[in-house]
């Protein structure tokens, strides 16, 4: 009779129960505060005279005047950059001793994001958060005393001057406790290993003497490991593998197009568990199985703001226009997309991480991602967010009985004309031509902005259907393999004619 099992579990619920947050708005309050009095003696703090602000009655709204919005190059260029070179108590007190190389869809050059030992405690908090609520999940206490499989990025870090350069997951996975070591795979030494294919193949043969659980990664490159794992022991499920296999922690990309995908790799229920960790930081994750939307974690080393998304306040790279006023989380309402910014304690200040978001619920601080700045495809007026986009694939697939992993779209001039260009992973039959007329008859039924420009300067969607695997090959090509790299759902001008050319000559040998 397994004891452990229900030992852990009730340790965790109690955990949970402490833990949890039920004044969102006190919690960030707090936050806020915590951030100002450990960065005022800092360089950026002195500049920006925080120690004036916490003299207010209002800390969100002298904030909000007293400090501009950055991005990731102006962060880097006019801080971090110093941070980079060795100088101490920059944006954040002392000096950090890790980078998180982005793996980011966005940017011509992976960023590198100063990761501090507070930042690295927030991250493990989070992540115990994560698990712990777990407990609200009809799991068999069995699944708490087995083993859980990450595929994240290499723990084998670079270095860099004084640091250690990896992406987060990679470092976060490097600092995990020596008493979850044992229940941790695939394990240091493998995750040490940097070549993807390596590292994978090393999983595959050792996947037989583990006793799974639990699994996390992003789902193309985890959808790959299992095959795999089944295609090695000859199983038509991962369940002949890994029996007790009942959680899967996704992240980074919806889900839902996976979900036929991965059903049928399972012969068992599998709970699947939404969470949110950025280059930056911890963000959210699902608290609660009545919903997939994630909880931001209010409590932690982050403080957010909100600004309402409107295409006219963001600037062609994708950053925002100075001089809007950012909503702390009492302000804000729901189904309302809003462009999210961070302070945190790595020294990241009113930080555009480049992601919308809406919330789902206010008081319980759940959300939604429902875009990229960079990603909301506008071109004359459409105004197609990536949720949006995702939302109409998800109805075309119904419609036509077809299944869509990935896709990427971008606004192209064909004779004068603007159109949407569509390319759309399956192997379906349904021909190209039904997908284009389908799909630009539901985008039209669900966004208005789209259906004005299709009555203007956008004269349609032409849809070109690529073969399974096809993306996890561009990435190949263009040198981005791993369990964190993700697809650009809008492909930027500097990637389409490579895009196109990679078309071309796999398409069409």
């Amino acid at each position: 009779m397994a004891v452990l099992g229900p030992i852990i579990k009730a340790a965790l619920h109690i955990h949970e129960f402490v833990t949890h947050v039920d004044d969102h708005k006190k919690a960030q309050q707090k936050v806020l505060r915590y951030l100002l009095e450990e960065a005022r003696d800092t360089a950026f703090g002195k500049k920006y005279d925080f120690s004036s602000m916490l003299r207010e009655d209002d800390l969100h709204a002298a904030y909000d005047r007293g400090v501009p919005f950055h991005d990731y190059n102006q962060m880097n260029d006019q801080w971090w950059c110093r941070v980079k070179d060795g100088e101490k108590n920059v944006t954040w007190p002392g000096i950090p001793k890790y980078l998180a190389r982005s793996s980011g869809t966005t940017g011509k050059k992976s960023k590198m994001i100063p990761v501090t030992d507070d930042m690295i405690a927030a991250i493990k908090n989070a992540g115990t958060r994560q698990v712990s609520a777990l407990t609200n999940f009809n799991l068999d206490a069995t699944v708490f005393e087995k083993e859980a499989l990450a595929l994240g990025s290499s723990t084998g870090l670079d270095d860099y001057k004084n640091f250690k350069v990896g992406e987060i997951s990679g470092i976060a996975a490097g600092e995990i406790p020596e008493f979850l070591d044992s229940k941790y795979r695939p394990g240091k030494e493998i995750s040490q290993i940097d070549d993807w294919d390596e590292r994978l193949d090393c999983i595959v043969r050792e996947s037989g003497k583990w006793d799974i659980a639990m699994i996390s990664g992003i789902p193309s490159w985890l959808e790959l490991m299992l095959k795999k794992v089944m295609q090695y022991h000859n199983v038509d499920s991962i369940h002949d593998v890994w029996p007790a296999l009942s959680v899967y922690t996704s992240g980074g990309v919806a889900f839902e197009p996976y979900r036929k995908s991965f059903e049928s790799l399972f012969t068992q229920p599998v709970q699947i568990v939404d969470t949110y960790l950025a280059s930056e930081g911890f963000i959210a994750c699902q608290q609660r199985p009545e919903t997939s939307a994630m909880q931001l974690i209010t409590d932690g080393g982050i403080y957010f703001e909100f600004v309402p998304f409107d295409p006219d306040h963001i600037m062609e790279d994708g950053s925002l226009k100075q001089g809007i006023p950012a909503l702390d989380i009492s302000q804000v309402k729901e189904g309302v997309d809003y462009v999210l910014l961070i302070s945190t304690v790595s020294g990241a200040w009113r930080y555009l991480i480049g992601d919308t978001i809406a919330f789902t619920n206010v008081d319980r601080a759940e959300i939604k991602i429902t875009g990229r700045t960079k990603f909301f495809l506008n071109v004359v007026g459409s105004q197609l967010s990536v949720i949006k986009m995702e939302n109409a694939l998800q109805q075309l697939q119904e419609k036509n009985g077809a299944t869509i992993k990935e896709f990427t779209v971008y606004a192209a001039q064909i004779n004068g004309d603007f159109y949407h260009k569509w390319f759309v992973e399956t192997e379906d039959e349904v021909s190209e031509e039904q997908l284009a007329s389908d799909l630009d008859e539901i985008l039209k039924g669900a966004n208005k902005n789209y259906m004005v420009a299709r009555g203007k300067a956008l004269k349609g969607i032409k849809v070109t259907k690529v073969p399974n695997g096809f993306f996890n090959k561009w990435n190949k090509h263009q040198k981005k393999m791993g369990g964190q790299v993700k697809m650009a759902k809008v492909l930027s001008d500097d990637k389409q004619q490579a895009w196109e050319d990679f078309v071309k000559r796999e398409l069409n040998p």
